[in-house]
């Protein structure tokens, strides 16, 4: 049932941001692809070679401290690793949140994706950054989209591009990014904020 409402393409009569580094992509309700179900992905890098981004809403059961101990006082509770996307789960992704009097410029580690968040390197040693950061996040993978292929998905009204805020990206376990995110969009997306993962299980 769910591919009938998908089919209103709720997205598509919707004012549109353009894709950016820093910008959201807010999964459809009733997206096709289960692996992006009420998901949300910050965009890390976006140009005219590729696209690539992190899944900010699914959480893993390895804990940061199993794999990347030295990160561990860097990083935001719950301290877990997150799923980045389906690419190359063997690498990790940092994104990191700076501190309000930071001057992001000024640190080579951080690429700036949005106000106060950043691409963080983590070839650098954690003690560099880590007093710069009010948290981070860790993400196992990403999500990667060729030449066209996001366009072509943003038009068919797969996604709602809308801007990111810093506690998007360290937001609490117990959060629904998802629902949150849609209810500070323009209406009607506030109204399909408490829209579930398969319309059949509602």
């Amino acid at each position: 049932m769910s591919e009938y409402f998908y089919g209103d393409r709720l997205f598509t009569a919707l004012e549109r941001e353009e894709p950016a580094a820093g910008m959201l992509l807010v999964a459809a309700p009733g997206m096709f692809s289960p692996e992006f179900a009420r998901s949300i992905v910050l965009i890390v890098e976006h140009n005219e070679s590729y696209t690539f981004g992190v899944v900010l809403t699914e959480r893993s059961e390895i804990a940061v401290y199993n794999v990347l101990p030295e990160w561990l006082p860097a990083v935001a509770k719950p301290q877990a690793l997150y799923v980045g996307g389906p690419v190359s789960p063997q690498s990790v992704v940092g994104v990191g949140v700076t501190k309000p009097d930071v001057i992001i410029e000024e640190h080579e580690p951080f690429t700036r994706l949005a106000n106060r968040l950043v691409h963080v390197d983590l070839r650098v040693q954690p003690h560099e950054v880590t007093e710069l950061l009010d948290g981070m996040r860790m993400f196992a993978g990403y999500a990667e989209w060729a030449p066209g292929q996001l366009q072509d998905e943003i038009e068919r009204g797969d996604w709602y591009v809308a801007p990111a805020l810093p506690g998007d990206v360290i937001a609490p376990g117990s959060a629904d990014l998802w629902g949150d995110v849609m209810r500070r969009q323009p209406m009607p997306l506030p109204l399909f904020s408490t829209f579930p993962v398969s319309i059949e299980d509602n």
